[in-house]
């Protein structure tokens, strides 16, 4: 053969050689404490209830839930989201299920804390969404229109009983102006200095919800496009994540995760508070669906999706995974 002097010089390749090469120089790790578990828990079952579009996940009752909030801290999972579904009789058009103390998100959360204290970081979603009987994540005009500021209302007596049932932190979802001012000050005049925030900053109207819907029973009637962001904007993010930490954020998070990983590395690089993720039930049915087929290694690319969330800049995903992935990390 010919030998063009020294050429190539530069051979990137050598550091691709072995696993275990490749494992040394990796410049982004997945970790178990990376990983928090979305679950649903829901009222009047005595056993669990498969989501038929999210293969693997289930509507919990109180006692699986407590199982798999112990699985998860057994396989190192630092967080677990909750989200209720109430009964639908007992869904309104003011979602008063949401702040009653004995509403089923209220319940989990003190049957949560009690079970694993304070080794698993217990979140809740704040949201009404769940306990509306129109599937709205606010309280309606008359004429069918989202009330911004009477909505903030019910946000910060939710805020209070989620807190008072023992969330470490809440997370305000319905993405109204002013939400995370009105739920810090709730907080904060209730006792609960000490419960964190984190701010739902960017949340688009994503074609990608559509499991999620069966997930928590929505009643939703039409769309969310007057409050959640639009697909086609990027800029709209970066002044929400503004207003978020003015307001008192402790943690940002950005939803969908892998449809909007551009926005993730730029809310990642304008900010010195953890950033999260949310890898939403399209994204992961989409794969399981693909896996489910034979079209894909399922292991494979739930690790890759995974990945490229962190590598673009998500301290935290929260994906319907977590468990299963920590384990798997703890094995390796």
């Amino acid at each position: 053969m010919t030998v063009y002097g020294n050429f190539p010089g530069s051979r990137p390749r050598r550091l691709r050689t072995t696993p275990t090469m490749r494992r040394m120089v990796a410049e982004t790790r997945l970790d178990p404490a990376n990983l928090i578990l979305p679950a649903f828990v829901r009222e009047g079952i005595d056993a669990p209830v498969a989501i038929s579009a999210m293969p693997g996940v289930q509507q919990h009752t109180l006692d699986t839930l407590r199982k798999a909030a112990v699985e998860a801290v057994s396989a190192g999972v630092c967080g677990i989201m909750l989200f209720g579904v109430p009964a639908d009789e007992k869904k309104d058009a003011r979602g008063t299920a949401g702040t009653d103390p004995d509403g089923i998100l209220q319940v989990a959360l003190r049957a949560v804390r009690q079970e694993v204290g304070d080794d698993l970081v217990i979140m809740s979603d704040l949201c009404l969404d769940e306990y509306t009987d129109h599937g709205h994540c606010g309280v309606l005009t008359a004429d069918g229109r989202i009330d911004n500021d009477a909505t903030l209302e019910r946000y910060a007596e939710m805020a209070q009983v989620q807190a008072d049932a023992g969330a470490h932190v809440v997370g305000p979802s319905g993405m109204m102006d002013g939400q995370v001012g009105v739920v810090r000050d709730a907080l904060d005049q209730t006792g609960h200095e000490d419960v964190s925030i984190l701010a739902y900053t960017v949340k688009y109207s994503s074609a990608f919800y559509g499991p999620f819907r069966e997930a928590v029973g929505s009643s939703l009637m039409g769309d969310r496009k007057t409050y959640q962001q639009d697909p086609a904007n990027a800029r709209e993010s970066l002044r929400e994540l503004a207003l978020d930490l003015e307001e008192g954020a402790d943690m940002v998070m950005v939803k969908p995760a892998g449809p909007y990983l551009d926005i993730l590395a730029k809310v990642a690089d304008s900010v010195d508070v953890p950033v999260a993720a949310y890898q939403i039930s399209g994204e992961y049915s989409m794969i399981e669906a693909a896996a489910e087929k034979g079209w894909i290694d399922r292991e494979a690319a739930i690790l890759e999706s995974l990945t490229g969330i962190r590598r673009a800049g998500a301290q935290m995903i929260l994906t319907y995974w977590a468990t299963e992935v920590a384990q798997r990390l703890g094995r390796r």
